[in-house]
């Protein structure tokens, strides 16, 4: 059996290649592993199916942030290698539509072939903005995007992005509305929305319905935002390269993503043995092999003779850009996660805790929050940041407890998850994809609180120490874990961090407090 165990639980596309390297099938997964395995586990295949298993020879793969990229991404893959047995989506149109489905309470989510009994929006040349746009819709008028009405709430509706008609959370009539603003900002009338809802504020608040004016008023800055987005995105056309490495036990582990007019076309690995100067090095041989293209995006600065070489090679300047922020700083984050998973620099910790915790997006920035005191004295809350499955120590963060007195967990992680989310909103920071509260429903629901009166939509869950129980919001019952799998693993490793940040930090203020060199 082919080895599949390298494949993480992460969305992506997957590539089956024959005895002879050639790819016959691309596919995209929302979980590689658990999709790729089913391949190899099914009995009951059709036959088309079973001849493509019995030719696997390889397999490689392309972790994405989202299913959607995968689903975009899947496409170019197929233009560009023509695979065997990929022959329905060979001409499949290449751009994808957003679509509201004809139903007593309509469904958005992304459709690539317009069908009747439904409504489409595009197509969207740009993969970004279409998926901005979707995001703004779902959480800004809080429609449903499950493909059927389940009987219970789901983690959407808890997370507040979901008006869950399929509990009756909301009328068909107030659901009509928001359906009916959501195709009115889709069809590009978005002041015209803004217009409504500003109408619809006043009058909340002439009759006193503050947080239901403040809701609408966050409605309409996400309108806004949005509008803005979309005035200054422009398709791509210019071509990139964005190369990353990593070094370990002497070893370079190294990709290159070829970006073509904005779309990830093709992945390339390489492992070799770190000498001196060998990212130079690479770059000299790689380039002699292959057309240099209008920008490269690299972790660091390259002599500037290498930028030279490069010009002469292609006959026209070539940018060398090493960003800091931004889409393309993303687009190097996203190499160096595909080097983490493809060269197996640690176990698949994110997409396990996604999988675990059905998570709608992989968590890969987790912030964890403990509150220490001894004796009950000198209240301390910690917070520590893992980013795709490591501390990230430059985020971490201390909190003296300044609002409650005498002996209070609740408050005190109320007042530091407030303070902490608050300040990264005022400064238009981004947001973690994950809370991890050590305690348990009470200190979530403390934490809860303080999220919905900011109006963020940050999933959030607690892991008591005893039990090791995990906490769900709106759940009556606790998640248990596998204690031996990977996402409990990797929960208690980033609350025992939190933890032992804390008392470290309690510690300090009790020798300065007690005299010591660094007392106050």
């Amino acid at each position: 059996m082919i080895e599949i165990t390298h494949l993480p639980h992460a969305p992506g596309c997957y590539l089956f290649s024959e005895e002879a390297g050639t790819i016959i099938y691309v596919g995209k997964a929302k979980d590689l592993r658990k999709r790729v395995t089913s391949y190899f586990q099914k009995t009951d295949h059709d036959a088309k199916t079973q001849k493509l298993v019995e030719r696997i020879a390889a397999i490689d793969f392309v972790v994405t942030n989202t299913e959607t990229e995968a689903f975009l991404l899947e496409n170019n893959l197929i233009k560009k290698h023509q695979p065997k047995y990929n022959i329905d989506l060979k001409d499949a149109k290449r751009f994808a539509y957003i679509e509201i489905s004809n139903e007593p309470f309509p469904r958005i989510g992304i459709a690539r072939k317009r069908t009747k009994g439904a409504a489409y929006y595009g197509p969207f040349v740009s993969s970004g903005e279409r998926d901005a746009v979707l995001r703004t819709i779902k959480r800004t008028f809080t429609l449903r995007s499950c493909r059927k009405l389940p009987k219970r709430a789901c983690l959407r509706y808890h997370m507040q992005s979901c008006s869950a008609p399929c509990i009756g959370a909301i009328s068909p009539e107030d659901y009509r509305i928001q359906v009916e603003r959501a195709v009115t900002l889709l069809r590009g009338k978005g002041s015209e929305v803004i217009k409504q809802l500003r109408e619809e504020m006043a009058a909340c608040s002439t009759v006193q319905e503050y947080e239901k004016a403040l809701s609408l008023r966050n409605q309409i800055g996400a309108i806004e935002r949005l509008s803005e987005r979309q005035s200054v995105e422009r398709p791509k056309e210019s071509d990139q390269d964005v190369i990353a490495y990593t070094v370990a036990d002497g070893i370079v582990s190294l990709i290159v993503f070829a970006v073509r007019k904005g779309s990830l076309t093709q992945k390339q690995e390489y492992s070799f043995e770190a000498v001196e100067d060998f990212f130079e090095e690479f770059l000299v041989q790689y380039y002699a092999d292959h057309q240099p293209p209008t920008e490269l995006i690299l972790p660091h600065d390259v002599d500037t003779a290498l930028s030279d070489y490069l010009t002469e090679r292609r006959g026209r300047s070539v940018l060398v850009t090493v960003p800091k922020m931004g889409e393309k700083k993303t687009l190097l984050d996203l190499v160096y996660m595909n080097i983490e998973l493809s060269f197996q620099r640690g176990a698949l910790k994110t997409g396990e805790l996604q999988a675990a915790l059905e998570l709608p997006d992989t968590p890969h920035v987790i912030e964890c929050f403990d509150i220490s005191h001894l004796s009950g004295t000198s209240m301390v809350g910690s917070m520590v940041q893992f980013r795709d499955g490591a501390p990230d120590k430059k985020n971490y963060r201390r909190f003296k407890i300044r609002t409650v007195e005498g002996i209070d967990d609740f408050a005190s992680i109320a007042e530091v998850v407030r303070r902490r989310y608050q300040r990264l909103s005022d400064e238009g920071a981004d947001m973690p994809d994950l809370i991890v509260i050590d305690g348990g429903k009470g200190q979530l629901s403390a934490s809860l609180g303080i999220l919905h009166e900011l109006s963020m939509e940050i999933p959030i869950i607690a892991l008591a120490k005893r039990e090791e129980e995990v906490y769900l919001p709106g759940a009556m019952l606790p998640l248990r874990l596998d204690p031996k799998g990977v996402a409990l693993r990797y929960l208690q490793e980033i609350r025992d961090e939190a933890h032992r940040f804390a008392v470290a930090y309690h510690r300090l203020l009790r020798g300065k407090r007690h005299g010591g060199k660094n007392g106050n």
